[in-house]
């Protein structure tokens, strides 16, 4: 488990300018100097690459989460909040992290929190602190303690990594000669389904995330991929080609006798739930190109989604319901595309041509995607208009199919 912090570091470059961005300063925190992780610094990474705030110059400042600022400064430096805390190591070698969150406007304290982490958890009290910052000051709830799963290849390696929101501290999941395809998290973040192709053919596993034990769940003549999780993740949507075509079944989660839920002719894959779990979303040729259908969950009658363009994949819904996000060919470059559902309005996010394997953020405010960037795989997340762009730039091999993990139990 240990290879991955060297193997996979990445850094955010952010690019864009949002509308209504919040100033904020985080001012280096007492003790950062001799910690092994720079809370500050992770903390404002997180806060920018949201698209929701932007940086205002703390250099040169030493707070901690006892001092009182004085806020006529902040004012002048146009922060309208402020970040201070403390780093300590303790005489048990585990670190006591602080931080109180300051409204400079209006001279108010906002709050703050304590925590005590062994070394490995630094990263995630850092993620927590940008957390309730983010919940505080917009109102949404923060993705940056989340986990984001993606695939790796580096010469004949297949890696299955689990990493911080950020794309640090990943952790190997899985290392395989075949590929590794689609992984798919649970809804509560403790498993992750993908397919695996060390039969030789694709057959769909469950890999529980903390013991790295696995199960098999589809292994059926023919082709078996594509898992996604039931809101309720007691159930699988699959697609199988165990009686002729690519077809989408149901199957329990542990396994069992899959039930078929759609009857066509064409190819029918890449099915993905709505968050109230009543429709399947999935791409079919039935109509001669690949477009996105929604279907009741239990089957049935599918209504058309897509309508622009001949050539459209890898539907994503966002965890509230209004958003779309797929991938459409259009003359020969693969470009994400969001779709508010409501209003069928489509707009084309990206300016890269080799989009794929789109996945909301659970907060349904960022979208983490593979693109290729001067050649080379990347993985990108981008606010849902596209201004705010960060890119988690891998070391090693091509990157691919990443899958934003939920919210994690408190």
């Amino acid at each position: 488990m240990g290879t991955g912090s060297a193997f996979a570091q990445f850094r955010v470059e952010v690019s864009g300018i949002g509308l209504t961005q919040l100033p904020i300063a985080v001012a280096s925190f007492r003790g950062d100097g001799q910690s092994p992780q720079k809370i500050a610094a992770i903390v404002q990474a997180d806060l920018e690459r949201s698209g929701q705030f932007r940086a205002v110059d703390a250099s040169g400042v030493a707070l901690d989460e006892t001092s009182r600022p004085d806020v006529a400064l902040w004012r002048q430096k146009t922060a309208d909040s402020l970040v201070t805390g403390s780093v300590t190591r303790l005489a048990d070698g585990r670190f006591d992290v602080r931080f109180r969150l300051w409204d400079v406007v209006r001279g108010q304290d906002l709050g703050g929190q304590s925590y005590t982490v062994p070394q490995g958890d630094l990263r995630l009290s850092a993620h927590r602190i940008a957390d309730f910052i983010y919940e505080k000051l917009t109102g949404d709830r923060g993705v940056f303690s989340t986990r984001i799963a993606y695939v790796t290849k580096a010469g004949s390696r297949h890696t299955l990594w689990v990493a911080d929101a950020d794309g640090e501290n990943s952790q190997t999941a899985l290392a395989s000669p075949e590929s590794i395809i689609s992984p798919a998290w649970s809804p509560n973040g403790m498993q992750l389904a993908y397919v695996s192709f060390e039969a030789r053919k694709p057959v769909i596993y469950v890999h529980d995330v903390a013991t790295g034990k696995r199960r098999l769940v589809a292994n059926f003549k023919g082709s078996n991929s594509a898992p996604a999780w039931a809101p309720d993740g007691r159930s699988l949507a699959v697609t199988l080609s165990r009686d002729g075509g690519s077809q989408i079944y149901s199957i329990d989660a542990n396994g069992g006798e899959p039930r078929r839920l759609t009857q066509s002719s064409g190819i029918d894959t890449e099915p993905k739930y709505s968050a109230d779990g009543k429709s399947i979303y999935f791409v079919s040729d039935r109509g001669g190109a690949p477009q996105i259908y929604r279907m009741p969950s239990s089957g049935g009658n599918p209504e058309r989604v897509t309508f622009s363009g001949n050539y459209n994949i890898s539907p994503s819904i966002s965890p509230d319901g209004r958003w779309l996000a797929y991938v459409s060919r259009i003359g020969g470059a693969f470009k994400l595309q969001v779709m508010e559902l409501s209003s069928s309005t489509v707009t084309s996010i990206t300016d890269t041509t080799a989009d794929e394997s789109p996945s909301f953020a659970p907060n349904s405010r960022l979208i983490v995607y593979a693109t290729q960037q001067q050649g080379r795989e990347a993985l990108m997340t981008s606010t849902l208009d596209g201004k705010i762009k960060a890119r988690l730039a891998g070391q090693v091999g091509d990157i691919r199919e990443p899958d934003w993990g939920p919210f994690l139990k408190p």
